[in-house]
């Protein structure tokens, strides 16, 4: 009989007790004692079951549960005498920075307060211990929602050394999501405030604390030690290219393939794959996502199950504000082609928005993107990845995002496509003047970008979200080779009936054009001169199937002319 499926566990005691559907990723627990590192950070995207990995590994030292044989008595783990003996031995400090989503620093410090005050509270049995000196319990006192930034950086550092005094072994810290706040703090702009707490905060718990056995911090991104772990030369960081744990968060294809078994679905594993595989750690290839599969397993319905909870502001922001490049690089990504490019996986914050690899290595961290190949070029000292969207639902994600953003204009952007499909070139005059003048400041970088930068901005945008609204009806291509130049954007027909459409952007230029219609002219002159059409003629489509349109930028204002390819 199938386990029953619990979506959203992250008590791993209970999810074993209760027979609950479970891969067992206990060797973890092995795998990392063994390695011996004092502080590891393993970076994993959304859902990848790090919550329950730390929760796992509490479950299995922590003093709090010894002689709890009964739950990992049929697990892997304990075919290992030599750790059935470790299990419950230690004391453990368990905390998740999960909820610290503020949008000013003085609402985060007091959040991190608020969670560090509970956290002691939890061992308030040790406050009263003669092991705690006079000094020892005034600090205590002063743990509490509104300590000074001095006291809440050592909080660890003493709790830890509170510890070590009552049961006489040093402590294993446990800390998931440790990037939460960071990444909030980046997005509402007070990510100097919050760092410099952050680097005090884990130098005396990871850095300087005697009695620190063991740590593990888990993550989204590897923020780059200079950020925040200036001081932490103890620490081992595990990216998605890291060898190491690269089976323990995840669900292996031979994992996959048994749960579907299971639960009788077997026979959907081609589609399950198609959707729902793609991630790869390490060397590891054909790594599923468990959120896709548990929510797979639970509903047996194909359906958006980590789009519908990864909302995730900063890549939408940084998305929608990059420069043209990116976008155009989005592009291929979405029409499934690779992105050649070098990058470190440790991420400068300050970097995102002028740092181009920077934005690719967020990406990758989130797992919006997978590492099809990588290699260490000799020559330049660097690693060279090839990068790809990873499975069917992250592309359907990203498309999302991109309606989304002209969702508050979605009538005008409609209304300005039919009329592009019916050849209306009145129309579109009329809606893509309404659309630029409401969302050119929505693509701005927030840099005051030249009138010649900000519609190549905006244009981009514009075109993944073509790309987008059109992909039933036609092949999008932009700024490729064709004939004897290159076009900006080109509408390539799926169906036979339909007109072949190529679009050509040009900014007024006072210097050479006098009004916007000469910019429009020298627009079509362009197409018509550079042959623009010979690719489509190549694939059968005859000229007077072709229709193209000039298009010319001056500030927010647009004109549109027309006219038919002449062969």
């Amino acid at each position: 009989m199938a386990r029953t499926i619990s979506i959203g566990q992250q008590n791993f005691s209970e999810l074993i007790v209760k027979n609950n559907f479970y891969v067992d990723k206990t060797m973890f627990i092995k795998e990392w004692w063994e390695n011996g590192d004092d502080v590891t950070l393993i970076t994993r995207p959304r859902r990848f079951g790090k919550t329950l990995t730390i929760n796992m590994v509490e479950t299995f030292f922590s003093v709090n549960y010894v002689g709890r044989e009964d739950i990992f008595k049929d697990l892997s783990i304990w075919q290992d005498e030599k750790y059935q003996k470790l299990q419950g031995t230690w004391p453990v400090i368990a905390l998740s920075f999960a909820d610290i989503k503020e949008v000013t620093y003085e609402m985060a410090q007091y959040k991190i307060n608020q969670l560090l005050a509970n956290l002691y509270s939890r061992f308030r049995f040790i406050k009263d211990s003669p092991m705690l000196t006079t000094k020892d319990r005034d600090y205590w006192e002063r743990v509490s929602v509104n300590m000074n930034v001095s006291d809440a950086s050592l909080v660890l550092h003493n709790l830890s050394e509170y510890l070590y005094r009552y049961y006489g072994k040093k402590v294993i810290i446990l800390l998931d999501e440790y990037d939460t706040p960071m990444q909030e703090a980046y997005v509402y702009g007070y990510w100097e405030e919050l760092t410099g707490f952050i680097r005090s905060f884990f130098n005396s718990t990871f850095k300087t604390n005697p009695c620190l056995e063991r740590a593990i911090m888990t993550g989204i991104i590897g923020i780059r030690k200079e950020s925040v772990f200036s001081d932490l030369n103890n620490l081992e960081v595990v990216t998605t290219t890291s060898k190491k744990y690269a089976t323990s968060f995840g669900f292996t294809q031979q994992e996959v393939s048994k749960a579907l078994e299971e639960y009788g679905l077997l026979e959907e594993e081609a589609e399950v794959k198609y959707w729902y595989d793609g991630f790869c750690f390490g060397n590891q290839r054909e790594i599923y996502n468990p959120w896709f599969i548990i929510n797979y397993l639970d509903k047996q319905e194909i359906d958006l199950y980590w789009a519908n909870t990864n909302s995730d502001r900063l890549v939408n922001h940084l998305l929608q504000k990059s420069d043209a490049d990116i976008k155009m690089i989005m592009e291929d990504l979405l029409t499934g082609n690779t992105y050649h490019t070098t990058l470190n996986e440790q991420i400068v914050f300050q970097q995102l928005n002028d740092k181009k690899s920077a934005f690719w290595s967020l990406l990758l961290a989130s797992g919006y993107l997978r590492v099809e190949h990588f290699e260490f070029n000799k020559n330049h000292g660097k690693i060279e990845y090839d990068l790809i969207l990873p499975n069917q639902e992250v592309r359907i994600m990203f498309e999302q995002m991109i309606e989304e953003w002209f969702s508050e204009y979605t009538k005008e952007y409609n209304d300005f496509v039919n009329a592009l499909l019916k050849g209306d070139c009145k129309a579109m005059n009329h809606y893509m003047n309404r659309v630029t003048l409401e969302t050119f400041s929505f693509f701005d970088s927030g840099k005051r970008p030249s009138e010649s930068t900000e519609p190549e901005r905006f244009y981009h945008g514009f075109v993944l979200g073509l790309l987008v609204e059109l992909r039933d009806h036609y092949v999008v291509i932009s700024n490729r080779e064709s004939g004897f130049g290159r076009y900006d954007v080109m509408l390539e027909p799926v169906h036979q009936e339909d007109d072949a459409i190529i679009l050509e952007f040009k900014v007024y230029d006072p210097d050479e054009e006098q009004t916007l219609s000469d910019t429009v002219a020298s627009a079509l002159a362009q197409i018509r001169e550079k042959a623009y059409a010979a690719s489509l003629e190549a694939k059968g489509i005859s000229s007077e199937r072709i229709r193209s349109y000039g298009f010319a930028f001056e500030g927010k204002k647009v004109l549109i002319g027309e006219n038919k390819i002449e062969r």
